[in-house]
């Protein structure tokens, strides 16, 4: 197990933000990922429109997690319509 911060910028609206953080939320446990922590960054403006998008709604995830399923769960998560952006950073131990 390997432990990343990912980041996630979700569709601003309430419902589209609401839906797609369940997704990720239950696509990482189903992944054997262990959620350590969970920050709400909010919302903010875009430097520059993603998907037609002005504003999106940000979230930081600290997760252990096995690095053979990255980048089966990075196919997942580029399907997603609500998660705009994602990355998965590693964090040195």
């Amino acid at each position: 197990m390997r432990t990343y911060e990912v980041v996630f910028i979700f569709r601003h609206e309430n419902d589209h933000f609401t839906k797609g953080l369940d997704f990720v939320r239950n696509e990482l446990k189903a992944n054997g990922a262990n959620i350590v922590k969970e920050e709400d960054m909010g919302e903010r403006n875009l430097a520059y429109p993603i998907k037609k998008q002005d504003r999106a709604h940000y979230i930081l995830f600290n997760v252990e997690f096995d690095p053979s399923k990255v980048s089966e769960i990075d196919k997942i998560f580029k399907l997603q319509t609500e998660v705009l952006k994602f990355l998965f950073i590693v964090q040195e131990a």
